[in-house]
């Protein structure tokens, strides 16, 4: 899973991790970058796993809050 890179040891349960990975996938694609550990992959993970703490679980509403953060 994608987003296993980015925890950091934190725990979510399997259908989080696949609607986060699912999100970091969408979200890379959108921006035709490809999912690997750099500073501009990292940030897009950290705005899912932040909105994914907060309890949001839809990978669209995952990776569109990602991407509205990581355009400001």
């Amino acid at each position: 899973m994608l987003i296993r890179m980015f925890l950091d040891g934190e725990s979510f349960d399997g259908d989080a991790i696949d609607q986060m990975t699912a999100a970091l996938a969408g979200a890379c694609r959108s921006l035709g970058m490809k999912v690997k550990d750099d500073p501009p992959t990292r940030l897009l993970a950290s705005k899912i796993i932040e909105r994914a703490r907060q309890g949001e679980r839809n990978a669209e509403r995952l990776r569109a809050a990602a991407l509205e953060d990581f355009r400001k």
